[in-house]
């Protein structure tokens, strides 16, 4: 009887700790297969850039190769759902951003993934403002010139977005609302054949990022008005803020961010958490996002972009449910 109960203790003993080293070996092996980066857009996109920019970056730091899966549809949400349900083995990663970890929230009746509740926040990459744009044709040369216009004609005015519950969308419906215009939005399917149509007046006004505007605005068939962060930027520091240009209290910006499914080892979260920040703030990986993309690259901890994402959430719920913004 004393050998049988010696046997049991000794069987609950190495049940206990048996888990722990498991545990331990399992974590320092990872990652022992490629990694997955699903990027919710399609590719040439400024999620897509930053994605390829991590994973190859990240790729070399960890010793196995980090693929770039994009992912398109739904404002992201298409992509963000897939990753929801992916195991939390530190396998697969998400290029998250403002439209899916704040406004999708509140723009989507039926939203197939819980931002907060399906992910773990990994770092915060860059913010990245958008640039008010309108065809050099339709006779205004200053914010103000532009909000006359849209005042005086409101039924006739229409603005265009990269697609519905993208940060560009949610720029024009700002805009409305604080000049107290009922404006039409005209959703796209990506940039592209939205500038097209801005540019031979078939939409007055749009919202987008400067770098995809760039071309066309040295080609004169577009013209820059203001930008939407609270500083100016490097890339047009000729350019006004919006609140500079009259238009007080519009302030926004897009961002960038890393995720990965709910659950994922704290160990493999810090490691991971670590080695971003790093590459984000390289000269060349600085120098890339900042001066050729116009992005305000910040990084940042887990925490950080938690908290970002509590004052987002709430933020842009309330300007989706004043403006009556809907997903298509």
């Amino acid at each position: 009887m004393r050998f049988l109960t010696r046997r049991i203790a000794l069987s609950s003993l190495t049940a206990l700790l048996l888990p722990m080293p498991l545990l331990a070996v399992a974590q320092d092996k990872w990652p022992s297969r490629p990694i997955t980066y699903v990027v919710p857009f399609t590719p040439g996109g400024s999620t897509d850039v930053i994605g390829r920019v991590i994973a190859q970056k990240l790729g070399e730091a960890l010793g196995q190769p980090v693929i770039v899966d994009n992912k398109p549809g739904a404002a992201g949400a298409v992509g963000a759902a897939f990753v929801a349900k992916a195991k939390p083995d530190g396998s697969t990663l998400f290029g998250g951003t403002i439209s899916t970890h704040a406004i999708n929230a509140s723009l989507y009746k039926n939203l197939p993934y819980d931002p907060v509740k399906d992910f773990d926040p990994i770092s915060l990459v860059a913010f990245l403002p958008n640039v008010l744009i309108v065809d050099p044709n339709l006779g205004v040369n200053s914010v103000a010139e532009l909000i006359a216009l849209l005042k005086k004609d409101p039924g006739k005015r229409t603005f265009a977005s990269s697609g519905s519950g993208t940060s560009t969308h949610l720029a024009g419906e700002m805009l409305g609302d604080m000049i107290g215009v009922k404006l039409t939005h005209i959703p796209y399917k990506g940039t592209p054949p939205a500038m097209l149509d801005v540019s031979s007046g078939q939409v007055t006004f749009m919202f987008d990022q400067i770098t995809a505007a760039l071309p066309l605005v040295q080609g004169g068939k577009l013209k820059l008005l203001a930008v939407t962060s609270a500083k100016r930027m490097a890339l047009a520091p000729e350019l006004p803020t919006m609140q500079e240009a009259g238009v007080k209290g519009f302030e926004m910006a897009s961002w960038q961010a890393v995720y990965a499914p709910k659950g994922l080892p704290e160990p493999i979260a810090q490691r991971l958490s670590a080695e971003i920040n790093k590459i984000l703030l390289t000269p060349e990986v600085k120098d890339k996002l900042s001066n050729q993309l116009g992005m305000d690259v910040v990084a940042g901890s887990p925490a950080q972009l938690a908290a970002l994402m509590q004052k987002e959430i709430p933020r842009w719920g309330e300007l989706v449910r004043k403006s009556g913004a809907k997903a298509d």
